[in-house]
């Protein structure tokens, strides 16, 4: 497939805009409050308040950085991972929702010091998105998948392989942001979406896929080579 990519040249996340702006005023107008407050008579509490605010901002800024990555290797039948993280589930499962069979699970699970931009897995066209609402449990959970709030995207690649994303929400994420549509033609280096304060997400691929990472092993995304799909 040719490769008509987007490239997202931007070194902090469109979706922590907000976020930073609000985060920036409510810090500001706390330590304008603790030096009138507390510079005159403990001027080592007002020291301590914005060393501690300057922390705080760094952290949210941290949380929303979003390196620019290019795949350089070939992407026929590679599944990249599709997040900054850890590899928590590697198995074989039941997926009833889309397949009604078996499938190849493998789940990345996201701390708060990763990137949590999400990036496409693999190429192809995106068949259908669908968001679920559900609970908030720690996201490492195996019935997470199944019972957190999430978003699903399901991708058919040019080979005819489909495979299954999965956005989950954890236990402090609350807002999934998926920009996947119907018919939309993705691409390796292109972002699925971003999740909000420390989640998962799965991949369900076909069961004769050759897995390329293991239990307990750090992703990045858009950069480690998570499985090739069998043509």
């Amino acid at each position: 497939m040719a490769r008509g990519k987007r490239l997202k040249k931007i070194r902090l996340h469109r979706e922590g805009t907000n976020t930073l702006i609000l985060s920036f005023l409510a810090l500001l107008a706390l330590n304008v409050a603790t030096y009138y407050a507390l510079k005159p008579n403990a001027p080592w509490a007002f020291y301590a308040v914005a060393a501690i605010s300057v922390l705080v901002f760094l952290i949210i800024v941290n949380f929303f950085r979003c390196p620019i990555r290019v795949f350089d290797d070939e992407t026929e039948n590679t599944v990249v991972a599709p997040a900054d993280g850890k590899v928590v589930v590697v198995e074989e499962v039941d997926e009833n929702e889309y397949f009604h069979d078996r499938r190849l699970m493998i789940s990345i699970f996201m701390s708060l010091t990763n990137v949590h931009a999400n990036w496409f897995p693999v190429e192809g066209v995106v068949k259908n998105v669908n968001h679920r609402n559900g609970n908030f449990y720690k996201a490492w959970l195996p019935k997470a998948s199944n019972e957190n709030e999430r978003a699903d995207v399901l991708i058919e690649t040019p080979g005819g392989q489909e495979v299954l994303v999965r956005q989950v929400a954890g236990a402090m994420a609350r807002r999934i942001v998926t920009y996947a549509r119907p018919d939309d033609h993705c691409f390796i280096d292109e972002h699925l979406g971003f999740i909000k304060f420390g989640s998962r997400v799965d991949l369900f691929l076909p069961l004769n896929s050759v897995v390329n990472v293991e239990f307990g092993q750090a992703t990045v995304g858009n950069q480690t080579v998570v499985a090739r799909l069998k043509p």
